[in-house]
C-alpha cells in the first residue's frame, strides 16, 4: 500500500532524521512527516555539532535530508499530523491523508513559552537565548543579563562567569534566595529586583524597563523558558510523562520506547536537558529500538 510503511517518524529535525537513517539503512520502509518549524529557527546558526558546526538551522536540516534520503526506502512527507490511533502494528495516522505504520516515533520536540514581556520574543535565538553552550561563545565578553523566570536558584548566575565578566541579574519580581544573592554579591553581580515590563532594542544593545522606572542597558540576556510537547500526539496515546526542570517530558526506556508499545520518543521532546547532539543520539536509540521491535514482532 503507497500509505502503508514500517515506521512512521512525526518531526524531521535531528532525532528525527537520525531516526528515520538507522531504519532506512536496515532497509525498513520509514516515513517522515515534517513541518518545517524547527526549534531551532530563530538562531542564525546551530553550533556543537560536529561537521556542522556554524551552519544555519535550514541547512543543517537539509544536509540531514539529503543523508536520509539517499535511501530508496526513505520518504520524507512535508505535512502536519494531527492524530495518531491504533496500537503496535497498526498505527493510523492523520495527516492531509491517512497513513499505517507498525511502529511510530515521536520526534516533533517542544515548544518554548517565553515570558509575556514585550520585546522579548522579537529576540529569541538572537541576543535572548537559553544555553551558553549553544550561543555562549559567539556573545561572549558582552554585557549580559540573567534573567529569573521562576523562584528556582538561576544556574546561569554560576555558568555564565565563564563567557563574560559583565553579569546583572534581573529578579524579574522573584524572590532568589539567600545562596543567590550572597553569590551575587561576593562576584560582584548587581540584582535588580523589579519585575522586567519591556525591552527597548537600541541596536547593539537592549534596554531593560523595569517597573521602578529604572533602565538598564544590556547586550545579550539569557533565561530559562518553560516548554511544552509542541503537539498533542503523546498525550493522545496516553504516554507516561515526568517533570522536568522546565516542564513535562516523555517518559523512555533505554531504547526510547515509551509507555505505549511500540510508540517510541526521541530528542527534546523526552529528556530534561536540550541540545541537537543529545537529539541526534536519541534519534539513533529510537530507530534501532524500532527496528528491533519490528525484528522480535515478525
Amino acid at each position: 500500500m503507497e500509505n502503508d510503511c514500517d515506521v512512521a517518524i512525526v518531526g524531521g529535525s535531528f532525532a528525527g532524521l537520525a531516526a528515520g537513517l538507522m531504519l532506512a539503512r536496515g532497509r525498513r520502509r520509514v516515513v517522515v512527516f515534517d513541518e518545517g518549524q524547527t526549534r531551532n529557527r530563530f538562531a542564525d546558526a546551530g553550533h556543537g555539532f560536529l561537521g556542522m558546526d556554524g551552519l544555519a538551522p535550514a541547512e543543517m536540516q537539509r544536509r540531514g535530508q539529503a543523508d536520509l534520503l539517499a535511501y530508496p526506502t526513505a520518504q520524507i512527507v512535508p505535512q502536519r499530523v494531527t492524530s495518531v490511533t491504533g496500537t503496535q502494528g497498526r498505527f493510523i495516522l492523520t495527516a492531509r491523508e491517512s497513513w499505517t505504520a507498525r511502529q511510530v516515533i515521536l520526534a516533533h520536540g517542544m515548544r518554548d513559552n517565553l515570558p509575556d514581556i514585550p520585546g522579548l520574543a522579537e529576540g529569541w535565538g538572537q541576543w535572548a537565548m537559553q544555553c551558553p553552550y549553544c550561543h555562549g561563545y559567539e556573545a561572549a565578553d558582552q554585557p549580559t543579563g540573567i534573567l529569573m523566570t521562576g523562584a528556582a536558584p538561576p544556574h546561569h548566575l554560576t555558568m555564565l562567569r565563564d563567557w563574560t565578566g559583565d553579569l546583572a541579574l534581573f529578579c524579574n519580581g522573584y524572590a532568589p534566595d539567600a545562596d543567590t544573592r550572597a553569590k551575587a554579591n561576593a562576584w560582584g553581580i548587581p540584582v535588580y529586583d523589579p519585575p522586567v515590563v519591556a525591552i527597548r532594542n537600541d541596536g547593539p544593545h537592549r534596554t531593560l524597563l523595569l517597573a521602578d522606572g529604572r533602565e538598564v542597558a544590556r547586550a545579550v540576556l539569557y533565561l530559562v523558558s518553560r516548554s511544552e510537547p509542541s503537539c498533542d500526539l503523546a498525550a493522545q496515546l496516553g504516554c507516561a510523562m515526568e517533570d522536568g526542570p522546565t516542564g513535562p517530558f516523555v517518559s523512555v526506556d533505554m531504547m526510547q520506547q515509551t509507555s505505549v508499545p511500540g510508540l517510541f520518543a526521541a530528542g527534546d521532546l523526552c529528556r530534561p536537558m536540550y541540545g541537537a547532539l543529545f537529539a541526534a543520539a536519541d534519534g539513533a536509540r529510537a530507530g534501532a529500538g524500532a527496528h528491533h521491535a519490528l525484528l522480535f514482532a515478525a
